[in-house]
């Protein structure tokens, strides 16, 4: 994987590519309207609406950039791209933790996707970067604060 390179799943590219188009159509008519709004409340020096607008427009113009560059070096996995048997980015995870004796599902995605509430961790997390390339069966052993975890692999589908 190249370092520039990012790895999204089907999934992640189109959410990707939804908001880039929300902010490139709805989002900047959205803004030039409140623009024109405070601009005709005149003096523009002390006019806070013109301001918050203005700050509001470079946000969104940055994050436009950032997902053109993100949406440029995208590489999207899919079944034809991945190794037979072992786990890779879009797998669903299912762990074992020896220590607490419970099993933990997450599915592994890009740092773009990653969510944890929703169960979607990192390629790049500590996890994630262990659970790469290993087998039903296999032990990963994860650095956290608390010390180091040992997960076994009880399965994992393509997601």
């Amino acid at each position: 994987m190249e370092k520039d390179e990012l790895i999204l799943t089907p999934e992640g590219l189109a959410k990707l590519e939804d908001e880039l188009q929300e902010l490139k159509t709805v989002k900047r008519k959205e803004l030039a309207e409140r623009l024109k709004v405070a601009i005709s409340y005149g003096d523009l020096k002390e006019n806070s609406e013109y301001h918050s607008a203005k700050d509001d427009q470079a946000f969104m113009e940055t994050r436009i950039l950032q997902l053109e560059r993100m949406l440029k070096t995208a590489k999207v996995v899919d079944a034809s791209s991945r190794a037979a048997g072992v786990v890779s980015v879009g797998s669903a995870v299912t762990l074992h933790d020896l220590e607490f004796k419970e099993n933990i599902e997450y599915q592994i995605v890009s740092p773009v996707e990653a969510d944890v509430a929703d169960n979607k961790i990192s390629y790049e997390s500590p996890l994630g970067k262990e659970l790469i390339g290993k087998k039903v069966g296999d032990k990963v052993n994860v650095s956290a604060p608390m010390g180091v975890i040992t997960y076994e692999l009880l399965a994992f589908k393509e997601g």
